[in-house]
């Protein structure tokens, strides 16, 4: 049984709120008497790309636990890989594999520079190909990235999603091994299918989105600050079966 803890659009800005909120999610996981196989965390990790907020952020995300992060379209790739991941700088798609002996965990840069909607390049896709050429049959691969390939049915997020999914969905066609696709930039708590698997997205750990049958009183307001941060637990089984549960979290502050 793999067990792996999905975290998204933390938005770190340098401020205390979002730094608290996902300080909570973190020590949440820290304090689990239980070793996860992965933390994974799908973009939008600061809010201005700033080196500071990046500096913050890999402290945040310091676990006993191993993490995973992608971009999301809040980050800069350059700045992303030299202050977060240590890498050398470079503005050439963010894409990062992870293989376990019983699973394969492959995240993908949806992001594109300068715009707010998301797409697997052709690099990141022949990328991605690649990973899964290499992946023997019976082991399972989950897939994420930062913006949904597919509508959640909210007129704002819809309009910045991933597009192009069509390329992404024939991949997966050839390939019946993919358990699973993880995402955020929605900021909600959403489960539905794409290309044929079950299509995951973590809620948002600085806000949560405000649905369009909840704005009435709010036309404008897309989103709720009130609602405490959350994130999910994927639970991929010996049969190749992925469940999903969702946990809220408190934000008291640590006493240390």
């Amino acid at each position: 049984m793999i067990v792996t803890a999905h975290l998204s659009d933390t938005h770190i800005d340098g401020e205390p709120r979002s730094i608290e909120r996902t300080r909570a999610v973190m020590r949440y996981l820290e304090d689990l008497p239980y070793d996860l196989d992965m933390v994974l965390v799908t973009g939008d990790i600061t809010d201005h790309a700033l080196p500071s907020e990046y500096e913050q952020a890999r402290r945040l995300f310091s676990s006993r636990h191993p993490v995973m992060l992608c971009p999301g379209n809040h980050d800069r790739r350059d700045v992303f890989r030299t202050h977060l991941l240590g890498q050398e700088s470079s503005t050439a798609p963010v894409n990062q594999v992870h293989r376990g002996a019983d699973v394969v965990i492959a995240l993908c840069d949806s992001s594109v520079p300068g715009k707010d909607e998301g797409l697997l390049s052709d690099d990141t896709l022949a990328w991605l190909q690649d990973v899964l050429a290499r992946t023997p049959d019976p082991t399972p691969v989950l897939i994420g990235f930062h913006h949904p390939p597919a509508q959640v049915h909210v007129a704002f997020v819809d309009g910045i999603r991933q597009f192009g999914a069509e390329r992404l969905a024939a991949l997966a066609d050839r390939h019946r091994n993919i358990a699973g696709f993880l995402c955020g930039h929605a900021h909600t708590a959403a489960a539905t299918v794409f290309a044929g698997r079950p299509l995951l997205m973590a809620p948002g750990v600085v806000s949560t989105l405000r649905l369009p049958w909840e704005q009435r009183a709010h036309p404008q307001d897309h989103v709720h600050l009130d609602h405490p941060p959350a994130l999910a637990f994927h639970v991929l089984d010996d049969s190749g079966r992925l469940t999903t549960h969702f946990r809220h979290v408190g934000t008291t502050p640590d006493p240390s």
